[in-house]
């Protein structure tokens, strides 16, 4: 069992300006929703454990993800108290909008984005795009060392039409392919945009809040296939890839991601 929970402070909208602490908790169908308050002088990770385990009853959840980076480690303390896994993850949907429905949902200030290290970059790098029906395919005749494919992405599970061209970006890593799917692993990526500018760039969204440049850009060619990428991202609701691979042989793959605008 999956639970979303969101830990969060406001300011009473009355003149005493007291600091209160929200606990909103739901799985992702909203189908089940708990939700509590605490003076600022409670908030720790003791109060939010028993609060879960009276929204729990006798049936502790067995993950519990959390998509704000402020409420991260107070939940995660709480977890590990109940012997509950946290997830760090961007895709709670269905606490957003129940938080957006509340009135409650605080954006996240998100940094400006970071250049990748020359140390982990790859000699090269392309668009591609993959047909949805043939995307199971793909991942599960190649041995790939590094696949992140989970089941809400897939395209089935999205409703696509097994004709759409799913777009992608894959990067030719040379002898630091494995030490960048690594690092990419690591960083949980989410979603890979096309951001127009001087230079134009392709902005890597990961983690919770994090953001890194992945390649820079003038020539016109390759703005041109940046604005199809995005186009069909359209298309795909949202649906791309990450593939990163040695070279452009076709015959060893590194490290394959699954990613969707959240």
């Amino acid at each position: 069992m999956i639970w979303q929970a969101d830990f969060y402070r406001r300011l009473q909208p009355d003149k005493s300006e007291e600091i209160i602490w929200d606990l909103s908790i739901c799985d992702s169908t909203l189908d089940f929703k708990y939700e509590a308050s605490c003076l600022q002088s409670q908030a720790n990770s003791n109060w939010v454990a028993s609060q879960i385990q009276q929204a729990a009853s006798d049936n502790l959840p067995d993950i519990i993800q959390v998509f704000r980076p402020q409420s991260l480690s107070l939940i995660e303390q709480a977890g590990k108290s109940l012997g509950i896994k946290v997830e760090a993850t961007r895709r709670t949907a269905a606490l957003k909008k129940w938080l957006e429905q509340k009135q409650q949902f605080t954006a996240l200030d998100k940094p400006p984005p970071t250049p990748l290290s020359e140390n982990i970059w790859g000699e090269k790098w392309s668009f591609a795009t993959l047909q949805a029906g043939n995307i199971a395919d793909f991942f599960s005749g190649r041995p790939i060392p590094i696949l992140e494919t989970p089941d809400l992405l897939l395209p089935i599970n999205l409703g696509l039409p097994s004709t759409v061209r799913v777009p992608g970006v894959v990067i030719y890593g040379g002898r630091k392919s494995m030490y960048l799917a690594r690092w990419l692993q690591e960083n949980r990526p989410v979603a890979l945009n096309y951001i127009a500018g001087a230079p134009d760039g392709l902005v890597l969204e990961a983690g919770l809040v994090d953001r890194w440049i992945v390649a820079t850009f003038e020539d016109e060619e390759v703005t041109e296939a940046a604005k199809v990428y995005q186009q069909r991202k359209q298309q795909s609701q949202g649906l791309h890839f990450l593939l990163v691979q040695p070279d452009d042989s076709g015959m060893t793959y590194t490290g394959f991601w699954l990613l969707q605008e959240v």
